[in-house]
């Protein structure tokens, strides 16, 4: 949780030799758990305590997060974005680590490099909702939190969210999703 000093570390990239073990790809698996059990789009490394620049990533049936596009199970090993085009969105963001939701602006396209869980390298252009995932989970990989970046006015615990904010927030960001994820 926010205060812990491993979520501000800059995290130590993963060798091949390293990823190929069994502690690694045992901690991957234990990654997930969390963050299905959480019902996370996703979560670092360093939110289990381990400053190594892992992420997993999924968006399928969540309850927390229904307007967002379905993201297959991704795990990403030393990922690096390029920020493409100048085009950015308002996304209301909430994080497995700090207990509040609030407004960031996040680029609409990315381009995502990484290995998998295997080592096979992989790269793609993202866009919308899923590229923003990706830069929330990156960022955690840098030691930096969504609340680093969030405007302070929109700050607002869950369920004061759900009260207030949700439903503009769902209404606004599904015309997005319509734009950019499809």
């Amino acid at each position: 949780m926010i205060g812990d000093p491993v979520l501000r570390e800059q995290s130590a990239p993963v060798s091949s030799q390293e990823l190929a073990s069994e502690d690694m790809q045992q901690l991957i698996d234990d990654m997930i758990d969390t963050m299905r059990a959480a019902n996370g789009a996703g979560i670092a490394a360093n939110q289990v305590s381990v400053a190594i620049r892992i992420a997993v990533v999924e968006v399928s049936d969540n309850p927390r997060y229904p307007y967002k596009p379905r993201v297959p199970l991704t795990v990403l090993v030393n990922p690096e974005i390029e920020l493409l085009g100048d085009e950015t969105v308002v996304i209301n963001e909430g994080c497995l680590s700090v207990p509040l939701r609030g407004d960031v602006t996040r680029h609409v396209e990315i381009r995502l490099s990484y290995l998998d869980r295997h080592g096979v390298a992989q790269r793609q252009v993202l866009r919308g909702l899923t590229a923003a995932t990706m830069q929330h989970e990156v960022d955690h990989l840098d030691g930096v939190l969504f609340s680093d970046r969030v405007d302070p006015r929109t700050l607002a615990t869950w369920p004061e969210f759900e009260i207030h904010q949700r439903d503009d927030f769902v209404a606004r960001i599904t015309e997005f999703v319509k734009r950019t994820d499809s």
